[in-house]
């Protein structure tokens, strides 16, 4: 037998080869790859055949057969023989509805499924496919089924969200001149589970797995501050959110900007005449704007002016960032017991052990870009 061939295929192959290796599903495929990569690695076919442990007969086909140019010649016809059917105009139709949402072609459902997909499709070309062979040729376009994320631009409202921004600019501008005589602060609530439901688990292939649905067990509820200067921290642990527990929270967040400002060596009792002002910027949650509540904080603290957001605005106030990366941080631990979870959170949110990435755009979770402009 001739010696075998060595360093036969060009660098470009050897990486279409190695990356192919990676992203196919097909255990046969990727053994006729590396039958391929083993032979121009000098390897002779029986070696090649006792280290992949398949037949000699099958080594020798596709050492002489398999053509690293074109790809589709490693896989079987016969898998081919649905996807076929499927025309060139049938997917890129295919693909052009699944960027349109069901309601701009008249169907009143908000979400595509492989079969809502197929039989639409039928209807349109002729073809009839099933859900599964659709859902195969989305997969081989690198589609995926995921959760879609409900957009809110759709509820905003431009004009309101342009005098907002304007006014934060000029809060922004004053407060970074001259930090002694203004802060903004952003608050917020949210909560945080010990147990998570997701209607997506791992499970065993062909059972649904039930779980119970008691959402709140095991729920803390926070309420915070974070100030765009410094990005200092102010949460406080509560068992609910309503009206007077914002205004208790409120008295304590005023007590520590007082002693804040007194162990500047400026007296108590000047605070109100001479510390600084406090612009507040939270959300349109209904206990915020209740009409006895916002009397008292008036009255209360003369120091603070409470600005709200614009409608489904979320992504101007930087503290949902720091709710999403701290349940990011716990998502995927376990705990035992809600004291637990308290005292992680603790950590993480007062003593600032929670790391951020403030340059992330995420979508409606406070965008760090619009306040650094």
């Amino acid at each position: 037998m001739p010696p075998p061939a060595k360093n036969f295929l060009t660098p470009l192959q050897v990486t279409q080869l190695q990356q192919a290796l990676k992203e196919n599903e097909l255990a046969h495929v990727r053994e006729r790859i590396l039958i391929i990569l083993l032979q121009n690695d000098g390897r002779t076919q029986k070696e090649i055949s006792r280290f992949l442990g398949c037949s000699p007969r099958t080594v020798a086909y596709w050492c002489m057969h398999g053509d690293p140019d074109n790809l589709e010649s490693l896989h079987n016809k016969r898998e081919y023989e649905h996807y076929r059917k499927a025309t060139t105009e049938y997917i890129e139709l295919l693909l052009k509805t699944v960027e349109r949402t069901p309601s701009d072609l008249g169907y009143e459902f908000g979400r595509w499924t492989a079969e809502r997909l197929a039989t639409y499709l039928t209807e349109q070309t002729g073809i009839k496919l099933s859900s599964s062979q659709v859902r195969r040729i989305l997969k081989r376009k690198k589609y995926s089924y995921i959760w879609a994320k409900y957009d809110l631009e759709s509820k905003q409202k431009p004009i309101e969200r342009a005098l907002f921004q304007e006014r934060l600019r000029d809060y922004l501008a004053v407060a970074r001149d001259y930090p002694e005589l203004l802060q903004v602060w952003f608050w917020d609530e949210s909560g945080f589970s010990l147990r998570v439901i997701r209607r997506k688990n791992w499970g065993k292939k062909g059972q649904r797995k039930r779980i119970p649905g008691q959402r709140r067990r095991g729920r803390i509820n926070v309420m915070g501050a974070i100030r765009e200067s410094d990005r200092k921290q102010v949460c406080f642990f509560i068992e609910k959110g309503n009206a007077d527990i914002f205004l208790e929270q409120l008295q304590q967040f005023n007590e520590l900007i007082k002693q804040e400002w007194v162990n500047k060596g400026n007296r108590s009792v000047d605070f109100q005449s001479h510390g600084p002002r406090i612009i507040l910027i939270l959300d349109n949650a209904s206990f915020h704007k209740r009409q006895d509540i916002l009397s008292k904080i008036s009255k209360e603290f003369p120091n603070f002016r409470l600005d709200f957001l614009p409608a489904y605005s979320p992504d101007y106030n930087i503290i949902e960032l720091v709710w999403h990366s701290c349940k990011e941080y716990i998502a995927h631990r376990l705990f035992h017991s809600v004291n637990e979870l308290k005292l992680l959170l603790d950590r993480l949110l007062n003593q600032g052990e929670l790391v951020i990435k403030w340059h992330r755009k995420i979508k409606n979770k406070g965008n760090n870009h619009y306040i650094a402009a």
